[in-house]
């Protein structure tokens, strides 16, 4: 008889255990649920951006009456949609214009519209990236150029500071901008861009 309660004890507590077990699966799956909606809804961001640019180009050309090498300043502003299918990765538009003073050449206008991918760190408030835009450049100024349009791509990175739930600062973004513009030597400029400006986010955390 004792061995036979030892036994049924046994069995009892086996049964509880299998019990416990089970209602820790069960939890571990609620939560799980409630979890991913929330995951997907704070990944899925629509941001729009805008802000200041300033540029500087650096040019080699090897045509005739022009300077072997020029640098020159261009100022203008650009705008940006990302849509952020999770919380690391965006998907960028871009569309930028810039007026460019040059001596003796008059004003050349110009007008990109890039996209890409854009990899962000989040950090609470404060989330910097780095991303590769690529599309093309259009330019006019009737002297040197006529009007073009050619290949161009930014690769670079800046940082983003919440200042409340849909509104964040861009102090800086920095990046290495390429025009293929036709020279007459490399057909390539390597320009630097710097941008700063304000967010606004739609929707997520």
């Amino acid at each position: 008889m004792e061995n036979c309660s030892v036994i049924v004890g046994l069995l009892r507590c086996a049964r509880r255990g299998v019990g416990y077990r089970r209602r820790g699966i069960r939890l571990g799956l609620a939560l799980l649920a409630t979890a991913l909606p929330a995951t997907a809804q704070e990944a899925s961001r629509l941001e729009a951006y805008g802000g200041y640019d300033y540029v500087r180009y650096n040019a080699t050309p090897r045509e005739t009456g022009v300077p072997l090498s020029e640098s020159f300043n261009a100022n203008g502003a650009s705008g940006q949609i990302a849509y952020s299918p999770n919380a690391w990765l965006s998907v960028v538009g871009e569309l930028s214009g810039y007026a460019l003073a040059r001596p003796g050449l008059g004003t050349t206008h110009q007008v990109s519209y890039l996209f890409g991918p854009r990899i962000n760190v989040r950090r609470g408030k404060v989330t910097p990236f780095v991303q590769v835009l690529a599309g093309r450049t259009w330019l006019e100024d009737g002297i040197t150029f006529g009007s073009i349009s050619v290949f161009a791509m930014t690769a670079g990175g800046g940082i983003d500071i919440g200042v409340s739930r849909h509104i964040a600062i861009r102090p800086a973004q920095a990046e290495y901008f390429l025009t293929a513009l036709p020279d007459g030597n490399t057909d390539r400029q390597n320009n630097f861009r710097f941008s700063a400006g304000v967010v606004v986010r739609f929707g997520g955390r």
